[in-house]
C-alpha cells in the first residue's frame, strides 16, 4: 500500500544541461521500501492553490532487495513548469510532500526468456539505474543477457552514462548502447549507435522466443518501439511500457 511522507533534500547536482539529480531522505527517518522500477509522486500546489502532483521514478541504487535510506530522482527542466520551479529551486534541508511507491514497471521473477531489451530516452532511464543490482543477480545465474538502448540527443544528455558503461565492463552479460540522435561524440565509442532507439532494434533481431522488452521515456519512442516489437512478433504481455510526459 502506498504511504504518504515528507522528503527532505540532502543533496543535488546537475547531471545534464537541463536535468537535476536530487537526493532525499524521509523526514521521519524511516527507510523507503520500493521495488526497482517503481515511482513516487510529489504533491504540491499551483500558485492559485490548486493541488497537483508529479511522478518520478526512484533512481536509487540499493541492493534491490530491501528498503533504502536515500531517495534519488532525476528532474527535467520544463519551461514555465510548476514542478520545475518547486524542485529546481529546492535548497538543502527544504522539504516536499510525497507518496508511493507506485507502479509495476519491474523485473518479474516469472520471466524465463533469455534476453531483456531495455529501451529508454531522457529521464526514462532512471528505473533501469535502480534495477542494476537485480540485473547483476539475474546475470550471475547464467543463461541471460540484458541490452540497454538509451536514446539522447547528444553525449551531454546521457544521464548516468558512465555508470552504465562501468556496469557493462563489470558484467559481461550486460550491453549498453547509447543512441545519439543529433550530435555524435567527438571520439565515438564502439558501443555507440546513431539515430533513434527503435531503429537499433533491427540490429538485435528481437524474437518472441528470446525477448522480454521494457520501454520507458518519451511517448513517441514508446509507441514506435512498441509497434516495431509487435512487428517482430513479440506478444503484448512481453512488452512492458512506462511513458514519461513532461507536465507543466
Amino acid at each position: 500500500m502506498a504511504d504518504h511522507f515528507t522528503l527532505r533534500l540532502v543533496d543535488s547536482h546537475m547531471i545534464a544541461p537541463s536535468v537535476r539529480h536530487l537526493v532525499f531522505e524521509r523526514a521521519d527517518g524511516l527507510p523507503l521500501a520500493f521495488v526497482p522500477g517503481q515511482f513516487l509522486q510529489v504533491h504540491f500546489h499551483y500558485a492559485d492553490g490548486t493541488p497537483t502532483k508529479r511522478s518520478y521514478s526512484v533512481a536509487t541504487v540499493g541492493d534491490g532487495k530491501g528498503p533504502v535510506q536515500q531517495v534519488e530522482i532525476a528532474v527535467s527542466y520544463v519551461e514555465g513548469g510548476a514542478a520545475t520551479e518547486l524542485l529546481g529551486n529546492l535548497e538543502q534541508g527544504q522539504t516536499v510532500e510525497a507518496s508511493g511507491p507506485y507502479g509495476r514497471f519491474c523485473l518479474q521473477d516469472g520471466d524465463t526468456h533469455p534476453r531483456y531489451l531495455l529501451l529508454a530516452t531522457g529521464t526514462g532511464v532512471t528505473p533501469y539505474r535502480a534495477m542494476l543490482p537485480l540485473i547483476r543477480d539475474l546475470l550471475a545465474r547464467g543463461g541471460r543477457e540484458v541490452v540497454l538502448l538509451y536514446g539522447a540527443r547528444s553525449e551531454t544528455e546521457l544521464l548516468y552514462g558512465e555508470e552504465f558503461e562501468a556496469f557493462a565492463r563489470e558484467n559481461p552479460g550486460f550491453r549498453f548502447h547509447p543512441v545519439l540522435s543529433r550530435k555524435l561524440r567527438d571520439e565515438p565509442r564502439e558501443n555507440d549507435r546513431s539515430g533513434h532507439v527503435q531503429s537499433v532494434l533491427a540490429e538485435l533481431a528481437p524474437s518472441a522466443e528470446r525477448d522480454i522488452a521494457y520501454l520507458c521515456g518519451n511517448p513517441n519512442m514508446v509507441d514506435a518501439a512498441f509497434a516495431a516489437l509487435k512487428d517482430y512478433g513479440l506478444p503484448v504481455p512481453q512488452i512492458r511500457r512506462e511513458k514519461y510526459i513532461s507536465s507543466r
